[in-house]
C-alpha cells in the first residue's frame, strides 16, 4: 500500500496512507470525522469516469494511517495535506473536504495560499467557527463538546454508535437513504480509529477559522442538507456563505450529516457542474 511519510514519533515514522488513480486534473479527497478515505467509495468511481485524476488518503490516526499520540490540530492537519500536495507534485487541484476534512481545505488555502489549488468543494463544513464565545454567540455551547470526550472516553464504541445514529439522521433515513450494513460498515470504520486521535479530534473542532477565510481567493461551492444533525447548518455552511463572498450554496432540503453517503449522486452533479465551471470563474 502507498504511504507518504509526515513526520515521526519516537523514531517511529508517520505514515499517511492514501490512494492515487487515474489521470486528468487532481481531486483530492479529504475525509470526516472518525472515517478513512474509503467513505468517498460513491464519489471516486464518478470522478475517475469523468476524467479527474482522484486523490484519497486517511488522516493521521485513522483508517490505514498512522496512529501517533500528537498532531491532531488543524496546523498539523494541514502541514500534512501540505506534504502531499508537494509529495505528489499536484497542481490546479481540486480540494474537497467533507465535515472535519473541510478544516484541512480551509486552513490550507489560508496557510499555505492557492498555488497548487483551482479551487475547492466544501460539504457539511466545520468553518467558520463552532464554539459559542462572546465574539461569536451563535456558536455552540463548549459543554456539548466537553460531553463527547466524557463519552469517548467512557465508552468509546457506545459513542460511536450515537455518533453514526447522527451523522445519518438514521431513525429517519434507514432503509430509504441508508442501509443497516452501511450504518455497521461506519461503524467498524470509525472503531478503528485511534482512540487517542479520536478523543483529540473533539478540540479541533474547536478551531476559529475566521482568520483563513479573507484569506481564500479561489472559487468555493458548499453543499450542506439542511438537516444536518451533527453541524448544525445555520451556524456552518450558511453562515459561511455569508463569509465568503462569491462563494456558492448548495442546499440540500432534508439531507443529513453523511450526504457523500446519503446523497451520492446529488454531490456529485453539483461537484461535477462547479469543477466544470471554476477555472472561469477564477480571477486569477
Amino acid at each position: 500500500m502507498p504511504y507518504i511519510t509526515v513526520g515521526a514519533e519516537n523514531y517511529a515514522p508517520i505514515d499517511l496512507y492514501y490512494e492515487d488513480h487515474g489521470s486528468g486534473q487532481p481531486v483530492v479527497l479529504i475525509h470526516g470525522f472518525p472515517y478513512g478515505g474509503s467513505s468517498w467509495e460513491k464519489q471516486v468511481g464518478p470522478l475517475l469516469d469523468a476524467g479527474y485524476r482522484t486523490i484519497t488518503y486517511d488522516r493521521r490516526g485513522f483508517g490505514n494511517s498512522s496512529q501517533p499520540a500528537m498532531g491532531y490540530d488543524y496546523d498539523t492537519f494541514a502541514a500534512d495535506l501540505n506534504t502531499i500536495m508537494t509529495d505528489l507534485d499536484l497542481r490546479d487541484a481540486i480540494l474537497v473536504g467533507h465535515s472535519m476534512g473541510t478544516g484541512e481545505v480551509t486552513r490550507y488555502l489560508g496557510a499555505y495560499g492557492s498555488e497548487r489549488v483551482s479551487s475547492a468543494v466544501l460539504i457539511s463544513p466545520l468553518a467558520p467557527f463552532l464554539l459559542k464565545t462572546p465574539d461569536n454567540p451563535d456558536g455552540v455551547d463548549q459543554s456539548l463538546f466537553d460531553g463527547f470526550k466524557r463519552d469517548i472516553v467512557a465508552d468509546r464504541f457506545k459513542y460511536l454508535t450515537s455518533f453514526v445514529t447522527s451523522f445519518f439522521s438514521f431513525e429517519e433515513n434507514r432503509g430509504k437513504r441508508v442501509s443497516d450494513e452501511a450504518f455497521r460498515a461506519h461503524w467498524n470504520i470509525g472503531a478503528r480509529a485511534s482512540a487517542i486521535g479520536t478523543l483529540h479530534s473533539v478540540d479541533a473542532w474547536l478551531t476559529d477559522f475566521r482568520p483563513d477565510l479573507p484569506r481564500i481567493d479561489v472559487p468555493v461551492l458548499i453543499i450542506q442538507g439542511d438537516k444536518d444533525a451533527v453541524l448544525p447548518y445555520p451556524v456552518t455552511g450558511q453562515r459561511l456563505h455569508s463569509m465568503l463572498p462569491g462563494s456558492k450554496l448548495v442546499t440540500l432540503q432534508g439531507a443529513p450529516h453523511g450526504i457523500p453517503w446519503t446523497h451520492g449522486d446529488e454531490i456529485n452533479r453539483a461537484m461535477m457542474e462547479f469543477v466544470a465551471r471554476a477555472p472561469a470563474m477564477s480571477a486569477r
